[in-house]
C-alpha cells in the first residue's frame, strides 16, 4: 500500500476511500486499462485524508443526501480493519445526519453495524453485498481473497436483525461457470432468508475491457491447472475466446431464461427488482430527515 493526500473525496456524492483492491475477483472491471492506474492494483493507494476531506465536504453541504461508497473500491479491505478509516468516515456521516449506501463482499462491514444502525434510525443506512455464486468452492476461486457467500448471507441476515435494510448485487454471472439456474435459485433462497429489499442484476453475463480481460484469462489458465479434475475449466479460456473474441459484453445463452426466472421470484417474495427502481429507491433521501441549518 501506499499513502496520498487527495484533493477531494466526495464526486459528487460517493467516494472511494482505496484505490485498488487485494480481494483478487478474477472478473474486477476495476483492472481495466481505462481508469489509468499509474500503480499495480494490489498496490492499494489509501488516502490518508478522507476523513478530513469528508468532514469539510459535508460541513459545507446546504442540503443532505446519500452518499455512496464501493462502487469502484471495496471500503472494507483487509487494511481497513487495521487503518479504520470506513469508519471514521461513517462516524462524519452520522454526525452531519447524511444517509449512506456502501457496496462490499466483506464481513468486516459488521464491525461498524452500531454506527450503521445509528445513521438507519436517524436518515438511511443501506447495505449492499455482492453475491456471485451460491457455491462456497466456486467463489474461493472467483473471489478467492474475501469471505464465501454463505458468510455474506450471514452478513446479511444480521442487517436484518438491526433493521438495516440490505440490497443484493447478483453480477457478474461467468458464462460456462455460474450462469445456470441452480446457481440462480442458490441465490435467490439466500436472498429470501437474508429478507433483502432488492436485487441489482445487469444481465446474466459480464464485461470485458483491456486490462481486466488478460487477468481474467490468465485466472482461468490458473484455475484448470490447479483442478484439472474439475470439467468447469477444461479448456474454458479457449471456449471464452471461441465464443466472445474480444466482445465488452460478453453474455450468458442462459440470460433470457435467468432473467425472466429472477423477476418471477423477486415478484413472488416481494424483493425489488430492475436497477432503475433500485437505484432511484437507494438514493431517495428520506423526507421527515432533519433539515440543514442555513448557517
Amino acid at each position: 500500500m501506499h499513502f496520498v493526500n487527495a484533493k477531494t473525496i466526495l464526486t459528487p456524492h460517493s467516494m472511494n476511500i482505496y484505490r485498488g483492491c487485494s480481494h483478487g475477483c478474477i472478473y474486477c472491471d476495476s483492472r481495466s486499462k481505462c481508469y489509468q492506474f499509474t500503480h499495480d492494483f494490489e498496490d492499494i493507494e489509501v488516502k490518508q485524508n478522507a476523513p478530513e476531506l469528508l468532514e469539510e465536504a459535508l460541513r459545507k453541504k446546504r442540503k443532505r443526501c446519500m452518499i455512496g461508497t464501493g462502487a469502484m473500491g471495496d471500503p472494507y479491505i483487509p487494511l481497513e480493519k487495521e487503518l479504520g478509516l470506513m469508519r471514521r468516515c461513517l462516524e462524519i456521516i452520522e454526525r452531519h445526519d447524511f444517509g449512506i449506501a456502501l457496496q462490499t463482499k466483506s464481513d468486516l462491514v459488521l464491525r461498524d453495524l452500531d454506527i450503521l444502525e445509528r445513521i438507519n434510525r436517524k436518515t438511511k443506512a443501506v447495505v449492499q453485498m455482492t453475491l456471485t455464486t451460491a457455491d462456497d468452492g466456486l467463489c474461493k476461486i472467483v473471489e478467492p481473497a474475501v469471505c464465501p457467500t454463505s458468510r455474506r448471507f450471514e452478513v446479511l441476515r444480521e442487517c436484518r436483525a438491526r433493521g438495516i435494510p440490505t440490497v443484493v448485487w447478483f453480477s457478474p454471472l461467468l458464462p460456462f461457470l455460474n450462469d445456470s439456474m441452480e446457481n440462480a435459485q442458490g441465490i435467490i433462497d439466500y436472498c429470501v432468508q437474508a429478507g433483502v429489499k432488492g436485487i441489482i442484476c445487469f444481465g446474466i453475463g459480464v464485461t470485458m475491457r483491456e486490462g481486466n480481460r488478460e487477468y481474467f484469462y490468465d485466472a482461468l489458465d490458473r484455475a484448470a491447472a490447479r483442478f484439472p479434475d474439475d470439467s468447469r475449466f477444461a479448456g474454458i479460456k479457449d471456449r471464452y475466446i471461441k465464443t466472445y473474441g474480444y466482445s465488452y459484453e460478453v453474455t450468458s445463452p442462459n440470460n433470457h431464461k435467468i432473467m425472466s426466472y429472477l423477476s418471477q421470484a423477486c415478484s413472488r417474495n416481494k424483493i425489488m427488482f430492475g436497477t432503475d427502481k433500485i437505484f432511484k429507491w437507494m438514493e431517495e433521501f428520506p423526507e421527515d430527515s432533519l433539515q440543514p441549518s442555513l448557517f
